[in-house]
């Protein structure tokens, strides 16, 4: 894909406006993007991947005049834009392009998985204000079991960013996952984060319904 700003796109799958103190402060807008990298047992948007998922490729630009059209709710409250998904961060050029025209008024955050090149999180760094990881659980078995990959990437991607001093941008989602993981197992995950230098931990448990 050309990544010059003039054709610069991503796939982007909706838009969910007027959320209010979820996934950042103040009123948001959360804009899902197309695209996973994990398989993970109880999904919660199987349309990120699936074949007739309706997608819209935008360039930066064109994701701006839709969502601006709530910036006195971002500014009266610090809100701004949650990217989602799907994996944000496999469109991190386009995010990164997209705050520079949003400029420095928005509060910006990330949901992500971050099995991702480190790469693609270092250039949000300077936009992004919080990255909820979602870590599933830091057991390589685990963590195959649930999501069809691995998690090396993840966990060397978060000693990174701990070791350059972020920690104040990540809240660690740490989840209890009926058949497949303990609260020992969470709590050794726990454990293991923490020693890395990781200290903001946002713990539940998965409903299952049948």
């Amino acid at each position: 894909m050309d990544k010059s700003t003039h054709t610069l796109t991503a796939p982007v799958m909706g838009l969910v406006r007027h959320r209010i103190m979820t996934d950042g402060k103040g009123v948001t807008t959360l804009a899902g993007f197309y695209g996973c990298p994990l398989r993970c047992g109880y999904c919660l948007n199987p349309q990120c991947f699936g074949s007739k998922t309706a997608v819209t490729h935008m360039t930066p630009k064109e994701l701006y005049e839709k969502i601006r059209i709530d910036e006195l709710y971002f500014l009266a409250t610090g809100g701004g834009v949650t990217f989602g998904g799907g994996e944000p961060l496999l469109h991190s050029d386009f995010i990164a392009e997209f705050c520079k025209i949003c400029g420095s008024t928005y509060n910006f955050c990330a949901e992500t998985c971050l099995n991702v090149p480190f790469e693609n999180a270092e250039k949000l760094l300077p936009y992004i204000s919080t990255f909820f990881v979602d870590v599933k659980d830091t057991d390589p078995d685990i963590y195959l079991r649930y999501t069809g990959n691995d998690n090396t990437q993840v966990i060397e991607n978060l000693k990174r960013l701990a070791a350059l001093g972020h920690d104040d941008k990540i809240v660690i989602r740490l989840p209890l996952i009926p058949g497949y993981n303990s609260e020992k197992d969470r709590e050794k995950s726990e454990k293991f984060l923490r020693s890395i230098g990781l200290t903001n931990f946002d713990k539940f448990t998965y409903i299952i319904r049948d």
